[in-house]
């Protein structure tokens, strides 16, 4: 079955995003809504819910903040995401350097913060329950982390030598974090420790390091600016700009060295790929010009090619609670 989203086309046209969608995610607790956030800086709500249960149906965007509202971003929005346990609030961040905390019934900013780069990625770990931590990957190489109970930006994490990209959670171990950068590298943090950075991920497993000291400890041969943690927590994937997508070992930091073929990849920004979870085999869902790729996760099989779109897409987010 494939769930067709769109917007509710008689509502103001002030509601729908008047150019890209840079960023999805689908609220976690039941999975009815959906925020979405655009290179228009506006964010839209959408209710997934398919009342009339026809295969084909529209989802009503039924809340929105748009280019009138006091406090819309005045540039591209590039990640959004719910609090991951529960509707009450949600976050937004943007290329005017701000992150913004909202809560959901007033659509009103609860707290910004202001960053002195552009911010590129953002991530609230959803499986925390001794931390408020939102981890923020700026133009800075400095990786920012801003604690929702102080309202402040607790500490850096140091060790990336470029922007950091993308930035994810262990939905495994609520104090590890990822990162990626234009620096070529993937780290993976513990955000408890001193020295910080627990592993650099290293695409030949640490057989060139001694030949070269630049090719060690590199993801990619170019930016990375994809990542995206497997639904356990166990693997992690990363995307460069050399049309390469790794798999990793997250414990042990190995490159399993799965094929995945060429993947298309010139963005300058994050690329916002998915996975599958409870699927057999798992599977990965890729940005892919005007497509979206759908690869398996564990064998590199390209299992088939989502047409439909007629611009390239910026994201896509998987709905685990439609089989």
């Amino acid at each position: 079955r494939v769930l067709r989203l769109e917007l509710n086309k008689d509502r103001d046209v002030e509601r729908i995003h008047k150019s890209g969608i840079n960023s999805l995610d689908i609220e976690t607790v039941e999975g009815r809504y959906m925020l979405s956030g655009g290179s228009d800086g506006v964010i839209v709500i959408h209710d997934l819910e398919n009342l009339s249960r026809e295969p084909h149906y529209i989802c009503k965007a039924i809340h929105f903040v748009g280019r009138s509202h006091p406090n819309v971003h005045r540039f591209s929005v590039e990640t959004v995401q719910w609090y991951p346990h529960d509707t009450g609030m949600f976050t937004s961040s943007s290329f005017d350097k701000t992150l913004k905390i909202w809560d959901t019934n007033l659509l009103q900013p609860a707290d910004t913060f202001s960053f002195e780069g552009t911010v590129y990625s953002h991530h609230m770990s959803p499986v925390a329950t001794k931390h408020t931590l939102i981890a923020v990957g700026t133009k800075n190489p400095e990786v920012q982390l801003c604690d929702l109970k102080s309202g402040s930006c607790s500490h850096i994490l140091q060790g990336h030598k470029q922007e950091v990209l993308a930035v994810s959670w262990s939905p495994r171990h609520e104090y590890v974090l990822a990162t990626a950068s234009a620096d070529s590298r993937v780290k993976l943090w513990d955000v408890r420790r001193a020295s910080g950075c627990l592993i650099t991920l290293d695409q030949h497993n640490g057989e060139k390091s001694q030949a070269s000291s630049e090719a060690a400890n590199t993801a990619h041969d170019g930016r990375v600016n994809g990542l995206c943690y497997t639904s356990d927590g166990l693997y992690l994937l990363t995307i460069g700009t050399d049309h390469r997508m790794r798999l990793w070992n997250s414990s042990t930091g190995e490159n399993t060295l799965v094929n995945y073929g060429k993947i298309h990849n010139e963005s300058r920004k994050t690329v916002k790929c998915t996975v599958s979870n409870g699927c057999n085999p798992e599977f990965a869902f890729v940005p892919y010009a005007s497509t979206i790729a759908v690869y398996a996760i564990f064998t590199g099989e390209l299992i088939t090619v989502l047409r439909g779109h007629y611009s390239n897409v910026c994201c896509c987010a998987y709905q685990c609670n439609f089989q």
